[in-house]
């Protein structure tokens, strides 16, 4: 039998068709009729039968029972946990801490009920994987349009010149935004007569895609949009070629890029000013021309800069709310009003250790094991881990491990004994994205961050193995057993609680289809029965350009602020960067992704870790830095930085420039008591070289520093060792 779902693994959402024989998956193929995704999907797509259907998958909650685990009741965990929790929100709920992964950003309602959770625990420590990879998208919006939420995108199909900086789409998908096929979308761009053109430290397959490629340093992404801004208003004066009641801050602007010129930042970018102005002058000039951004431009150092003057070059190139520029999305409903109306997102809550705002409700990740260390009433004794597998991305990961040691309660809601499952007190054993019914995550349904709009939604492709439960059920039932209200209200809670009770007796707990029913008729869409009826997608009306300025602008006086102080000031003390390295063994590590591999989910999967080249990362290196080293392929490094070290085996790659070393993220599963296939690979986890705490942190988002990382790279004197995370 067949069956009609979408992909709950990244941003593309494609839809597949699972052939579904005796209760299990035979096959996954993507629906090749279909309107949005236009009939793609990716071999981590494809493989997710057998992720799910892994003999490792959790079925029955576990407890730690001295350096093992023992099966246990649902009602014995929730009685226990509660007991805990209960005791230790007495001294503070700030004791109460939770880690929100990205797993649980793309569905609808896990993100909800577990916010809901720790709403009703009254604790603002709440951490977030968007400090990883996109917190400054999120800080750069709240101050410009108001909402962290409102994230121009590209319009694809109408633009002329299109720059990608920091991201590499053909591997990694875009930033956000709803791109199926994108080596398609991107080929049809320059078959129409436009130009792509990748700026990145290594010649990435986006820019064998692209044909365009201009090499940059990592980490001087500021250095190198603070010349495009001074060339920019140099040949195009704003006042002269923008509608600028829309705008405040241009002449602040102005005067801020004129002592940017290209010749001042040359030798820091690597760009020659000739170069710079050729490409500004193009961008000005085309009919249409966009930026697209993703996780290298974050997370190199200054990302919330960077991407602040990504919004404003598009802004002042007149290219913001312009058909073939950025559009703005609209979803099924005006999110960004409705929450500006509630007061959302809107909180100036600051953590106990480095004083961060909170963004998006969630704090820094990068500051979780200084908020476990350090002593005091609020420091967290307690934490719920879901939908992430914090280990394996959060900086200064040795670090993390010894402080999640210290912790009283740990609990973890997954379908693996991954590597922080493996610490925990409690394991929750929850369903798959295949296991429940679902509609698409908030960015497309709630935003419309999509280039080819449509609704859609899934039933469940597969009935939940043994006692797995899905998350608004598990925080519905935490949260009693906590003796607290979701949200804080103990009426809804009493509601919600009654409509699982009730479910669970007839053995599907929580009722997730009507509630996503609910949703949809509320806000006048199609219901949940309708949209199973459109399996190709249920198109909807395009994005239109002009309905965003003066329209649906949040900031108090309804203008687009283009120079937000904070930003400004923060501007103010960057400073000239020394260039180029100092010794031969002086690198920079910067991170990279593979086809195959999907941050640290798809390890564990056979299919996709079969050659001898999937086995382990390694440290990718220019032919001419390994002769310099006086190494070969295969002979093993030491990376240090401040942080950590970590070795591995060398590799070449040509199209990476000198002085730069890369080594893909997400390896390194050593730890993981459940993962029977990733624990025997080798690879080291490049995490161990990022730092933590708030002086190794962007202050302006909390972003983690994860690229562009000054390291020493020398020979090793010993083999790797295979049974490290560290291979130490």
């Amino acid at each position: 039998m067949k069956k009609q779902t979408f992909c709950r693994i990244c941003e593309a959402s494609c839809a597949l068709e699972v052939s579904v024989e005796a209760g299990a998956v035979a096959r996954i193929e993507p629906r090749k009729g279909h309107h949005g995704t236009l009939g793609f999907a990716c071999m981590k797509g494809l493989a997710q039968g057998e992720m799910y259907s892994s003999p490792d998958r959790l079925t029955t909650p576990l407890k730690r029972v001295g350096d093992r685990y023992e099966p246990v009741s649902w009602q014995t965990a929730l009685h226990e946990i509660g007991a805990v929790v209960r005791a230790e929100r007495e001294v503070s709920p700030h004791r109460i801490g939770m880690y929100v992964g990205t797993a649980a950003g793309f569905s609808l309602l896990h993100p909800i009920f577990a916010q809901g959770f720790m709403e009703g625990i009254g604790s603002r420590n709440v951490y977030s994987s968007a400090t990883q990879d996109c917190a400054h998208r999120f800080a750069a919006a709240q101050e410009i349009y108001g909402f962290p939420f409102t994230q121009p995108f590209p319009d694809l199909d109408k633009l002329e010149f299109l720059l990608i900086l920091g991201t590499n789409p053909v591997v990694s998908k875009w930033t956000f935004l709803q791109v199926a096929h994108p080596v398609k979308r991107l080929k049809s761009i320059v078959k129409r007569g436009g130009r792509v053109v990748v700026v990145d430290p290594r010649e990435t397959e986006t820019a064998k895609v692209a044909g365009e490629y201009q090499a940059i340093r990592p980490g001087t992404d500021v250095y190198f949009l603070l010349s495009f801004l001074h060339v920019l208003v140099d040949l195009y004066p704003p006042e002269k070629t923008l509608d600028v009641q829309y705008f405040d801050g241009i002449e602040q602007l102005e005067s801020l890029a004129k002592d940017w010129a290209p010749e001042r930042t040359a030798t820091i970018t690597g760009i020659a000013p000739g170069q710079l102005r050729d490409l500004v002058g193009a961008f000005c000039r085309a009919q249409g021309a966009a930026i697209a951004t993703g996780t290298g431009l974050g997370m190199g150092g200054q990302g919330t800069l960077a991407q602040w003057l990504v919004e404003v070059i598009i802004a002042l190139s007149g290219n913001l709310d312009r058909e073939g520029g950025h559009l703005i999305g609209e979803g099924i409903f005006d999110f960004a009003a409705y929450a500006k109306r509630k007061g959302l997102f809107a909180r100036d809550t600051r953590s106990r250790v480095g004083n961060f705002r909170s963004l998006n409700g969630a704090m820094p990740g990068g500051i979780l094991a200084d908020e476990i260390l350090t002593p005091g009433k609020e420091q967290v004794s307690t934490l719920f881990v879901t939908g992430g597998n914090p280990l394996m991305t959060m900086p200064n990961a040795e670090r993390l491990r010894s402080a999640f040691t210290k912790l009283k309660l740990l609990v973890v809601t997954d379908i693996y004994l991954n590597e922080t499952a493996s610490l925990a007190d409690y394991v929750l054993p929850a369903t798959s994205p295949l296991e429940r019914p679902d509609l698409p995550f908030v960015f497309p349904l709630f935003l419309g961050l999509q280039s080819i709009p449509y609704l859609a939604a899934t039933e469940a492709v597969l009935a939940p193995p043994g006692e797995t439960r899905d998350e608004a059920t598990i925080y519905t039932q935490l949260a009693t057993a906590c003796g607290v209200g979701l949200f804080g209200s103990k009426l809804l809670q009493s509601v919600l609680s009654g409509l699982t009770w009730l479910g669970t007796l007839r053995g599907w707990g929580f009722p997730q289809r009507w509630l996503l029913n609910r949703i949809l008729k509320h806000n006048k869409a199609p219901g949940f029965r309708e949209l199973l009826d459109h399996p190709d997608g249920y198109p909807v009306a395009s994005t239109k350009s002009g309905s965003f300025l003066g329209k649906r602008v949040t900031t108090e006086n309804g203008k687009v602020q283009l120079a937000p102080s904070d930003f400004v000031a923060r501007l103010a003390e960057l400073a000239t960067p020394a260039s180029g390295t100092t010794s031969p063994g002086d690198f920079r590590l910067i991170s990279k992704r593979r086809h195959n591999t999907h941050n640290s989910w798809t390890q564990n999967v056979a299919s996709l870790t079969r050659g001898d080249n999937e086995q382990t990362n390694v440290a990718y290196m220019n032919p001419a830095d390994l002769a310099g080293l006086k190494l070969s392929a295969g002979s093993a490094v030491d990376i240090t930085s401040a942080a950590g070290s970590i070795r591995l085996p060398v590799a070449a790659l040509q199209t990476l420039e000198r002085g730069l070393v890369s080594v893909p993220h997400g390896w390194g599963h050593q730890h993981a008591q459940g993962l029977n296939i990733a624990n025997k690979l080798r690879g080291a986890n490049v995490n161990i070289l990022a730092s933590d705490g708030p002086e190794g942190l962007e202050p302006l988002s909390g972003m983690a520093h994860l690229t562009g990382i000054p390291v020493n790279v020398v020979p090793s004197s010993e083999p790797v060792n295979p049974h490290s995370w560290s291979g130490i």
